[in-house]
């Protein structure tokens, strides 16, 4: 067989660098581009992730979320909009899934049969796909896209630390215990690595507030944000409670904002939001 014939038809794979290039082009769309970290599974990053987009929203910012968690994609379920697919335009590019209040999700889940659908990949080709995934949607502009990371430092985190342009900042979230507190100083380490801002740090699962006398007990601990924050010189950018308004609001598959707008933890996290918004766009004034 002559392998050079003219006739062969062969697969012809984009070079990454020519990807790389169309990815950063993409994301010039968005005027603050804000990463989310934990280091560790198990502290509700993506939860926060997904409320501070939906909190963006209601504070009237256009807002986009791409869920980089290639293998525990979960922006979707938070945001009641795990039944949802991707589409594709007449150009071939992916199309968002609008979420609630004009939100646009990218998630890998959402072009599953199934959320329960593993993704059985190894490190590189993740990065690979990642890079790929923001290179193909069809973003549309906007003043925020928060980009959710998986656990730990590997492939994902470096690959979008190189092909996200003039990263805003980096939010870290970590739960009140010393074990978080020392692996997601991992995730900080990180960031300072790639000279990406550490915007503020995110204690969840901070406290429990009795919903009948208005005692706060302290489950997990009291300190990991604060030494968290102390050590490399950030601040607390809210610590939001334990309620169970957020298993109620997903029983019920809607967002915790808006199915429970009233309860401890979405004051909490507007409270975050608007801090958010205060040192992000306190910037450009």
């Amino acid at each position: 067989m002559n392998v050079s014939s003219s006739s062969d038809k062969r697969v012809r794979f984009t070079p990454v660098f020519s990807l790389i290039n169309e990815a950063k082009s993409k994301l010039e769309v968005f005027k603050y581009k804000i990463i989310v970290m934990s280091g560790k599974g198990g502290v509700g990053k993506s939860f926060i992730t997904s409320m501070i987009a939906l909190g963006l929203a209601l504070r009237g910012r256009r807002v986009a979320v791409m869920d980089a968690d290639v293998h525990g994609s979960s922006i979707p379920l938070f945001l009641g909009i795990q039944g949802e697919r991707h589409y594709a335009n007449e150009r071939g590019e992916i199309l968002p899934v609008e979420g609630p209040l004009g939100v646009q999700v990218v998630a890998v889940n959402l072009m599953l049969d199934s959320p329960e659908t593993p993704v059985i990949w190894r490190g590189p080709l993740v990065g690979r796909a990642i890079i790929e995934l923001v290179a193909r949607v069809a973003w549309s502009p906007g003043e925020y896209l928060l980009i959710d990371l998986p656990p730990g430092t590997g492939d994902a985190a470096i690959t979008i630390a190189q092909v996200v342009p003039s990263i805003t900042g980096a939010i870290l979230v970590t739960a009140p215990n010393a074990l978080s507190e020392t692996i997601v100083a991992k995730a900080a380490s990180f960031a300072r690595s790639y000279k990406i801002r550490l915007l503020g740090v995110v204690e969840n699962m901070s406290y429990f507030k009795c919903p009948h006398c208005g005692a706060i007990t302290n489950i997990m601990g009291e300190t990991g944000g604060e030494k968290l924050a102390s050590k490399y010189d950030t601040i607390i950018l809210g610590r939001i409670p334990i309620d169970p308004a957020v298993n109620e609001a997903l029983d019920e598959g809607r967002p915790l904002l808006l199915a429970k707008p009233k309860s401890e933890a979405s004051k909490a996290i507007l409270n975050l939001v608007d801090k958010i918004i205060g040192i992000v766009e306190g910037n450009d004034s």
